[in-house]
C-alpha cells in the first residue's frame, strides 16, 4: 500500500510503497478511505512525543473491512468502520467501573506497527466525514459530555478553536450549555466557532483571558476546556473558573512541562483534570455520533477545510502550523 512514512524527526514525511501482511487471528485488514490530519501527529513529527521510527502516522481514519482474523467477531467483511486509539479488555477495574478509555490491560496494549481498534458504523454515513469521529470528535465532544459532564444551562469556555476545540464547542451545544465562549487568536477560527455553537467570541491576543472571561460571565465559568496543549493556556483555563468550577485539559502538553496553580484557589473547590480521547466508550459512542451527524446535530461538513490526496500531507501539516485550517482530510481512491 502507499503510505506517508516518518523516518526522521523534524523532516517531511516520505510517500512510499509499504508491504502489509494478512491479518492475524485478532486483526482486521481495512481499505482506508479517508484519514484526518491531526495535530497529535505533528507532536510526533516535531519530536515532542517519542515513538520508534520509521512509523506510518495517521490514526483518525475510516474505511471498509476487507479481511478479518479467525477470532474477530465484532466486524465482518464489507462493514464500514472508524478507527479509534482506545481499546479495552472488559474485565479490569477501569472497564468494570465504566472508564474503558483508561484500560491498562496487557491484553489490549498495541505493539509497534499494530492498528487502532475499530467500531462499525452505518453505511449511509459518508466516510470522509466519518474519519473525524475517530479522534477530533470523540476527543472534543467526549471531553465535554463524558469527562466534564457539562449540564444544561452551565457556562463553558473553550481555549483553541482547531478541530478538537470546535468539536468541544459543538459538544457543549449538544449538551445544552447556556453560554459557550470560544477563545482563539485567529479571526477565521473564531468565525467558525460561531457556526459550531459559540455564543461569545474572545480574541486571545487582546489581553488577560481569565479576567475577560470572569467579567463576561460575572465571576467565571462552570467549565473551561484547554484544546491546545500549552502550559500558559492550561493555567488560564484554571484561572477563568467560577467557584466550584472545573478546568479540563484536552491538549497534549509535552512531557516534562509542569503547570502552576494558585493554591488558594483550591479552597473555593476549583478543579483541574485531564481527558484522554474524550473518556470514550467507542463501540457505543461512534454509532451515536454518526446518528448526531445524520440528524444535523453534529457539524462535520463545516469542520473539513480541505480534502487532499496523500501526496499533499506535508503541506497540510504546514497549514496546520500556521493555524489556517480546522481539519484537512486525506481522501483515498475507492
Amino acid at each position: 500500500m502507499k503510505a506517508a512514512v516518518l523516518r526522521t524527526i523534524g523532516q517531511p514525511l516520505s510517500i512510499e510503497e509499504v508491504r502489509i501482511g494478512l491479518p492475524g487471528p485478532r486483526e482486521v485488514l481495512i481499505r482506508t478511505m479517508a484519514t484526518g490530519v491531526c495535530h497529535s501527529d505533528l507532536h510526533f513529527i516535531d519530536g515532542a512525543y517519542k515513538h520508534p521510527l520509521p512509523a506510518v502516522l495517521g490514526h483518525e481514519a475510516s474505511g471498509v473491512v476487507e479481511k478479518v482474523g479467525s477470532e474477530v467477531r465484532t466486524v465482518k467483511v464489507g462493514d464500514h468502520v472508524v478507527t479509534c486509539l482506545s481499546a479495552f479488555c472488559g474485565h479490569c477495574e477501569y472497564c468494570l467501573t465504566g472508564h474503558m478509555s483508561l484500560c491498562p490491560s496487557p491484553d489490549v496494549q498495541r505493539g509497534q506497527g499494530e492498528l487502532p481498534r475499530l467500531s462499525a458504523i452505518r453505511k449511509d454515513m459518508p466516510l470522509d466525514r466519518a474519519a473525524l469521529l475517530g479522534c477530533a470528535v470523540t476527543t472534543g465532544v467526549g471531553a465535554v459530555i463524558h469527562t466534564a459532564g457539562v449540564r444544561p444551562g452551565e457556562t463553558v469556555a473553550i481555549i483553541g478553536c482547531g478541530g478538537v476545540g470546535l468539536a468541544a464547542i459543538n459538544g457543549a451545544a449538544i449538551a445544552g450549555a447556556g453560554r459557550i465562549i470560544a477563545i482563539d487568536r485567529i479571526p477565521a477560527k473564531l468565525r467558525m466557532a460561531s457556526l459550531f455553537g459559540a455564543t461569545d467570541l474572545i480574541d486571545a491576543s487582546d489581553g488577560d483571558l481569565a479576567k475577560r472571561v470572569r467579567e463576561l460571565t460575572g465571576g467565571g465559568v462552570h467549565h473551561s476546556f484547554e484544546a491546545i496543549g500549552l502550559k500558559a493556556t492550561a493555567e488560564e483555563a484554571f484561572k477563568m473558573l467560577r467557584r466550584g468550577g472545573t478546568a479540563t485539559v484536552i491538549g497534549m502538553i509535552p512531557p516534562g512541562v509542569k503547570i502552576e496553580l494558585n493554591g488558594v484557589d483550591l479552597l473555593s473547590e476549583k478543579r483541574i483534570q485531564g481527558s484522554y480521547m474524550g473518556s470514550n466508550r467507542f463501540p457505543v459512542d461512534m454509532p451515536r455520533y454518526v446518528d448526531f451527524y445524520l440528524s444535523g446535530r453534529l457539524k462535520l461538513d463545516e469542520m473539513i477545510s480541505a480534502r487532499i490526496p496523500l501526496e499533499q500531507v506535508n503541506q497540510a501539516f504546514e497549514d496546520m502550523k500556521r493555524g489556517e485550517l480546522a481539519r484537512s482530510v486525506i481522501v483515498f481512491d475507492a
